[in-house]
């Protein structure tokens, strides 16, 4: 589990934009740069080269969840 105070200073080094949690694949998630961060060992990696790309149904499926 991502503390939330950390969550809500991380924005994502690419597009300087807000980032969501997902619990379920412990990522951090960029909408508008459509990567994932992963979360390992309760440490967010915040670095380009260890994000992936966003599947365009994961892409949806996150739109869906975290833009209500």
């Amino acid at each position: 589990m991502i503390n939330k105070n950390l969550l809500s200073i991380l924005v994502c080094p690419v597009t300087k934009s807000e980032l969501y949690y997902n619990k379920e694949s412990q990522e951090l998630i960029s909408l508008p740069a459509r990567l994932a961060y992963p979360i390992k060992d309760d440490i967010p990696v915040m670095l380009e080269s260890e994000a992936r790309d966003l599947e365009p149904d994961e892409y949806d499926k996150f739109k869906s969840k975290f833009l209500k």
